[in-house]
């Protein structure tokens, strides 16, 4: 397979996949005249990676993910407790989030909205905190 039909079977651009393989998440075999050729556990890997990716897993997850697939003698408790740190992550990002959520909605009740010149909104993101 080359590159442009694994792209369109995993939906992962062109570009991702070379970049992929500049820092060693994938390793397509190459022809005799250079061109990548893709066989079927590449494609899988790929997929593997783009489905880790669509849940926020960053590439040192991704590579500790594949390491972990690959070794059969594997503990499950090794990838729960990667997944359990990875979720902390996201609800560390959801409680930021909210918080910028409330200030920002905080910020636009306080301003008036008007034709005056004077808007909290602009106080707030110009003062010293």
């Amino acid at each position: 397979m080359n590159i442009s039909d694994v792209a369109n079977r995993t939906g992962i651009p062109v570009k991702t996949i070379r970049y992929y393989e500049e820092i060693g998440l994938v390793a397509p075999a190459r022809s005799a005249n250079g061109y990548r050729s893709f066989c079927d556990t590449d494609l899988h890997k790929l997929a593997f990676l783009g489905r880790a990716r669509s849940l926020g897993f960053g590439i040192e997850a991704c590579r500790g993910l594949l390491r972990l697939y690959n070794d059969q003698q594997r503990a499950s408790s090794d990838v729960k407790a990667l997944a359990e740190e990875h979720l902390a992550q996201i609800d560390q990002k959801i409680d930021a989030l909210g918080q910028m959520r409330d200030t920002l909605s905080h910020l636009i009740d306080a301003c008036a909205g008007n034709e005056r010149p004077d808007c909290p909104i602009l106080a707030d993101l110009a003062s010293d905190r």
